[in-house]
């Protein structure tokens, strides 16, 4: 054979990219240590050849070196040699090394495939590592091509020489889609290797909390230890990720574990300067620094243990309503040089009893926005404006010699509207896309995407385990893909999509008008109440002191409600700007996403599917399915308030507008005209929740939950699939 093709000594699978690992236990006081080589993932310089896109030193088509015509899928030559007699697909060298190999390394699929059928030994083992085809694919995450040796064979079971299989190799480099096809192989989730290392231990280990929560999802044990009795929980301890020592917390992890040796999670940690990230994962499950249950100071403390997360919720829903109510009662009662530090220093209480609250909540209720806390303070505003309409506005508005009783009708079915509008849109299934009922159902949706080349993070939520809608969009904090994903919303804690974004709607639109008539009620109000009231007092004008004088209360309140015309204007502003468009938020902010181009490439840029060369070539597809922003306390508010939408739809600067949307046409747009009608002439009830994911678009019926193509490759294929135009079935999968 030519010696131009590189050495099989460089050909790897776990060997190089995972060494065995093992904690030092000779002495408690020392440090655990990892034998050999430290680093379990790198690879060598020759490693890093392997699979590369380089051509070895030889010529570019070595007509007679069947390895490369492998490795670079040169199918055409690859008969010429079969044909001469010369070689045949189950050629090994010296070291057992089979073409297969390396057009598996190289994510060749078609030359795997062309080998696969003339025979080629598909479990064959062989390399330094000793390790199959199917352990070669798998180390360089070619899911594709894994999948394609799966099907015809491929045992994931069998160990190279160090005993990783080949579920162990994928969780080397942390890859979750690999992890999911082979999981739903039926591939043991605790499977061990030659040190009874578990996938999950080695995922704790090499910090990476989504292969964490895959595989604890999946039912792997938390309490299984390896030979020196180190769980998963010491592993994720050697190197600290905090997401990773959360998570197993999260799924009952002995958090006294001993280890042969006698070593604890917390020795360990200690030993290895892990102990920021181990105190706050306790701190965060609600255990003090030694691991026990925390108990909350604070009086009622049984009842909040009993359902942390039901308790929180009430609390910080309903919290901000003493303290607005308490900010306004100060301020209204107290002068003005001892209300201002008066009313900071209730707000400064309030929040810090919340803070406290916040320190035993559940792990993803520690921060405001992800709690009821917005909700609540709108909640609260609302309330209190009813209260003093009923009380107060409408007694000296109504009747008399300049009665408003006209207004007062509108207003109060104004009042009513929005309360109602802002209660479905928090109640309301905002559209989540239906989960599937079992391994096989996923198992077949898998083999789908697989098959039409679109398994990959924008087709295929590894959280819910679904094929993920055109328009959706999987929400971090209901933790549920949501159908025609809008935004998730902190002031009605819920997120906005196709079942309820016309409801928030209508209770924005409702609370604008529903302001402005508050305010002109009281300006009557006022006008009725001011005349004898006197006109001396501190700071402010004589106008404002017969105000203040006459309802100090009422007219703090009016303000306070009056300033919420800011931001609820600019959300109306955004809103009608995107319905008039056919978009959403999400799509406003990160661009219109018909993921009609995805390509697979092998090593060498050619795409595994032909077919999809051309798509690839013109256009280029995110599959990034959620933004993650990095920023600061004014940029979070900014988009807390929708500041950031309005900016973006009025200088248009979205990703969706100016000069991308000139280069990609909104497939969902059918003109203003027509949008505009299938968003409020949509025949589901407006007082009633909708049919799940069902909507009007162009005129016709669509599912959103189930809307897979976008509308212009239907048309342009006709294809009848569910989320088509024709009527679809609705019913749960």
């Amino acid at each position: 054979m030519s010696n131009s093709r590189p050495s099989s000594k460089s050909a790897v699978s776990a060997s190089a990219g995972a060494p065995s690992i093992k904690l030092a236990t000779k002495s408690a006081a020392a440090a655990p240590k990892l034998n050999n080589e430290m680093e379990m993932g790198s690879l060598t310089a020759a490693d890093a050849q392997i699979g590369g896109d380089a051509a070895p030193a030889a010529a570019v088509h070595p007509e007679n070196d069947v390895m490369q015509l492998a490795r670079i899928g040169d199918i055409v030559a690859m008969e010429k040699l079969f044909e001469s007699g010369e070689f045949d697909a189950t050629y090994s060298d010296e070291e057992g090394i089979t073409p297969l190999h390396w057009a598996a390394i190289n994510n060749q699929y078609a030359m795997c495939k062309f080998l696969i059928e003339h025979g080629a030994e598909i479990n064959h083992k062989g390399g330094d590592s000793v390790a199959t085809p199917l352990q070669w694919a798998a180390q360089r995450c070619h899911y594709y091509t894994v999948n394609l040796l799966l099907q015809h064979g491929a045992d994931p079971l069998i160990a190279d020489a160090q005993g990783y299989n080949t579920l162990h190799i994928s969780t080397f480099n942390g890859n979750v889609l690999l992890i999911v096809l082979l999981l739903h192989q039926g591939i043991p989730v605790d499977v061990l290797d030659t040190y009874g290392h578990t996938s999950l231990m080695w995922a704790a280990y090499k910090g990476f909390p989504s292969c964490v929560d895959i595989f604890l999802r999946w039912g792997a044990s938390v309490h299984a230890t390896d030979e020196q009795g180190f769980t998963a929980l010491h592993w994720a301890l050697v190197k600290g990720n905090p997401g990773c020592i959360l998570k197993l917390i999260e799924y009952g992890a002995d958090r006294f574990a001993k280890t042969e040796s006698g070593k604890t999670p917390a020795v360990t940690a200690g030993e290895l300067n892990t102990q920021p990230a181990w105190h706050r994962a306790l701190r965060e499950c609600g255990y003090d620094q030694d691991g026990n249950s925390a108990t909350p100071p604070w009086p009622g403390s049984n009842y909040f243990l009993k359902d942390k997360r039901a308790f929180t919720s009430k609390f910080l829903f309903f919290w901000p309503w003493v303290m607005i109510w308490g900010v306004l009662t100060v301020l209204s009662h107290a002068p003005v040089f001892f209300g201002v530090p008066l009313a900071a220093g209730v707000v400064y209480c309030c929040h810090w009893c919340a803070t406290q609250v916040l320190e035993y909540a559940p792990p993803d209720m520690r921060h405001f926005h992800k709690t009821p806390w917005m909700a609540g303070i709108f909640a609260g505003s609302l309330f209190l404006v009813g209260v003093n309409w009923v009380t107060t506005v409408s007694w000296s508005t109504i009747g008399g010699e300049s009665s408003h009783s006209f207004l007062n009708l509108i207003f109060a079915a104004l009042f009513g509207l929005t309360t109602f509008f802002y209660g479905v849109s928090m109640r309301y299934d905002p559209g989540f896309v239906p989960k599937l009922n079992g391994i096989a159902e996923q198992r077949a949706v898998i083999g789908e995407l697989l098959e039409t080349w679109k398994f990959d993070e924008a087709n295929f939520c590894v959280t819910c385990m679904i094929r993920t809608p055109l328009r959706s969009k999987h929400c971090r904090r209901c933790q549920r893909c949501v159908a025609k994903h809008d935004h998730h919303c902190p002031w009605v804690y819920n997120c906005v999509g196709i079942n309820n974004h016309r409801h928030f709607f209508l209770y924005l639109v409702c609370l604008t008008f529903g302001i402005v008539a508050y305010d002109w009620l009281v300006y009557y109000y006022f006008g009725s109440i001011s005349t004898k009231s006197s006109e001396t007092c501190n700071v402010v004008g004589p106008g404002l002191c017969k105000l203040i004088n006459a309802d100090a209360y009422t007219l703090l309140l009016t303000a306070w409600v009056s300033l919420q015309l800011v931001w609820v204007t600019m959300l109306v502003f955004t809103q009608l700007v995107q319905v008039s468009r056919a978009m959403t938020t999400f799509e406003n902010m990160t661009g219109i996403h018909t993921r009609e181009a995805t390509a697979a490439l092998t090593s060498t840029g050619t795409p595994l599917d032909p077919s999809l060369a051309a798509a690839a070539a013109s256009t280029a597809t995110s599959a990034d399915h959620g933004a993650k922003h990095k920023s600061g306390m004014l940029k979070q508010w900014s988009r807390i308030l929708g500041v950031d939408p309005f900016i973006e739809t009025i200088t248009g600067r979205g990703a969706a507008t100016g000069k991308n949307r000139r280069k990609k046409k909104n497939p969902y747009s059918r003109g203003c005209v027509s949008n505009c009608r299938d968003f409020w002439c949509d025949p589901a009830p407006v007082f009633g929740q909708r049919e799940n994911g069902a909507a009007v678009l162009g005129g016709g019926k669509v599912n959103y939950t189930a809307m897979y193509e976008s509308p212009t490759l239907m048309r342009l294929t006709g294809m009848r699939t569910r989320g088509a135009y024709e009527a679809v079935g609705t019913e749960e999968v």
